[in-house]
């Protein structure tokens, strides 16, 4: 990633955190920069005024909801506020916005799925386009063990091949016909790991993918057959839950409107 220099040294060290708990801090670091950015970015004296001017027609709209034409008067003059607000509000999001498209990127290749562990057996899946056809053949390391044969026939346009290897980085190495393709693999214990899908797309190649599991955070009900896992949560959904709960209680601590 081309932030890794930059961002690895603050948050390599979270990484030693349960997911839960990393994610957890990471959603309170980023909700409070976009608290103080947001208090000291914007006129807060005004923002109270307007917050109080939206909650005071509220107010009357519902109490002269028996009289259409003054509602929709009532109505336009909220509307009038509301812009008011939103352009205050719009400059501490545009400053804030980049950083956290960073930050977020980073996340998802540290914290989307799950490491390959040394000695756990694991997949790499070839995906070729429809009426591709023939063997591919794969080569590894000394260190990283193929588990079956090395040479396997396309099917229904897919191929996969198992391993095992110890702790490292390598590079496997596959060949179809006169073609050669290449994917890294990173075995570790830590929360690391290679990029799970390599996407080809030359006509031949579709993709190669490992079998790396999604990183569940949070599991708050359960699960459901089918495949798809109510209430399980990765890095994303646990992210906007936890930082829900910290913005709103580090605006009602620091006051903001």
């Amino acid at each position: 990633m081309v932030f890794d220099s930059i961002l690895n040294p603050v948050f390599l060290p979270i990484l030693r955190l349960p997911a839960l708990a990393a994610i957890a801090f990471v959603s309170f670091l980023i909700s409070l920069l976009i608290t103080i950015v947001y208090k000291y970015m914007t006129n807060q004296t005004m923002m109270k005024d307007l917050k109080t001017m939206q909650k005071e027609f509220q107010k009357k709209m519902k109490e002269n909801r028996g009289e259409p034409d003054k509602v929709m008067k009532i109505q336009k003059q909220a509307m009038e506020v509301n812009m008011k607000y939103m352009t205050q509000s719009f400059k501490p999001t545009l400053i804030t916005f980049l950083p956290i498209i960073i930050i977020f990127t980073w996340l998802n290749a540290h914290l989307g799925f799950e490491p390959i562990m040394p000695d756990e057996e694991f997949l790499a899946t070839l995906t070729f386009e429809p009426g591709i056809s023939g063997v591919v053949e794969v080569l590894v390391p000394e260190e990283v063990d193929i588990l079956g044969s090395n040479m396997v026939d396309i099917t229904e346009g897919v191929v996969e091949f198992s391993f095992k290897a110890d702790k490292g980085d390598y590079l496997l190495s596959f060949n179809h016909g006169d073609n050669s393709y290449s994917k890294e693999v990173r075995i570790t214990e830590e929360r690391l790991y290679a990029d799970v899908e390599k996407i080809v797309e030359d006509g031949s190649l579709k993709n190669i993918k490992l079998s790396n599991d999604k990183l569940i955070a949070l599991n708050i009900a359960g699960s459901a057959e089918g495949g798809w896992k109510k209430g399980r949560l990765g890095w994303l959904g646990t992210y906007i839950i936890f930082s829900i709960l910290f913005s709103l209680g580090l605006r009602k601590l620091m006051k903001i409107y």
